[in-house]
């Protein structure tokens, strides 16, 4: 263990080859959260210095060569909805993705789900693998991108580029934590098997991925996220904008937005004429999970947006 930004991590990792790739699955423990939302979390990893449980993240180290390329998924998603992205850029870049706190395969119920908290998670992945640099470009989807966005504001020696998809500063958002509650109370958990997921989550690639992240439990599959956690997890955007952290990124910056999404055009119109060197991208037909609806479009504005 030793000190990272503030924090204590340790690691563990496990490696499998995929086609001539070879994929590493890594957990940095994070050191220092609160009690957590409930007794008997096993995923929380024991306790830390004053009671505290450490945070586990689960990591996937893609490899690759050339400059380090961090992942960021949204709210409730997980790393693997990058794989096919990640495939891309792997021979170009060193591209990592993790679950973030209270998501896939790590800690689910952390006691800390602020902005902040998961800002501190991006410098212990990025410094532990030794991302943090001048060469590093960090990338994030919806929920994701925001937290990309308070990184690179706060911290601009980690990063030299942002990708933001489907991702801005604009709020306050007061009914967000209702709409994301009613949204996962309409989960039919536990869903009877993966093609029953994939139709509620709409099918095709974004079907697929979001299925994906479901974990087998009694009478079927069951979400690898806890309701009360990701409402809490929007509380802060429900309360306040982020425009004051936009105006102090300094490097170059992509927006991506679905030509379907949920990010408005004004927003990013409002983002670009405040930093009037922001690049605007729209991927026609895609969602909000630009990502999965067009892998290779996005990969497109990405690849450009990097040479």
């Amino acid at each position: 263990m030793r000190p990272v930004g503030g924090t204590a991590v340790r690691l563990w990792s496990r490696g499998y080859g995929v086609g001539a790739a070879t994929t590493r699955t890594v957990t940095v423990e994070v050191s220092g959260d609160g009690a957590g939302y409930g007794a008997g979390d096993g995923a929380a990893g024991g306790t830390g210095r004053g009671g505290a449980r450490p945070v586990r993240l689960v990591c996937t180290d893609h490899g690759g060569d050339g400059p380090p390329l961090l992942l960021l998924h949204g709210l409730a998603g997980h790393r693997g909805e990058w794989d096919a992205l990640a495939a891309r850029f792997s021979s170009t870049h060193r591209v990592i993705a993790f679950d973030a706190r209270g998501s896939g395969e790590s800690t689910r119920r952390p006691g800390d789900v602020t902005r902040a908290a998961h800002v501190r998670d991006v410098l212990a992945v990025a410094r532990r693998f030794g991302l943090a640099g001048q060469d590093t470009v960090l990338a994030g989807q919806s929920m994701g991108g925001l937290t990309a966005l308070l990184t690179a504001a706060a911290h601009p020696e980690v990063c030299r580029a942002l990708v933001l998809v489907e991702a801005g500063p604009a709020g306050p958002s007061p009914g967000l934590p209702e709409q994301i509650g009613a949204w996962l109370d309409s989960w039919p958990v536990p869903f009877p098997d993966a093609a029953a997921a994939e139709a509620f989550f709409g099918g095709g690639p974004a079907g697929r991925a979001w299925a994906a992240g479901l974990v087998p439990g009694p009478g079927g599959l069951h979400p690898r996220v806890d309701r009360d956690v990701m409402v809490a997890t929007v509380q802060e955007n429900a309360r306040r904008h982020y425009w004051d952290a936009w105006d102090r990124v300094r490097c170059p910056v992509l927006v991506v937005r679905g030509g379907n999404g949920a990010m408005k055009a004004d927003e990013a119109d409002r983002m670009r004429a405040r930093r009037p060197a922001t690049r605007i991208a729209v991927v026609p037909g895609a969602g909000h999970d630009v990502h999965l609806d067009n892998t290779a479009a996005l990969y497109g504005e990405m690849a450009a947006f990097l040479a």
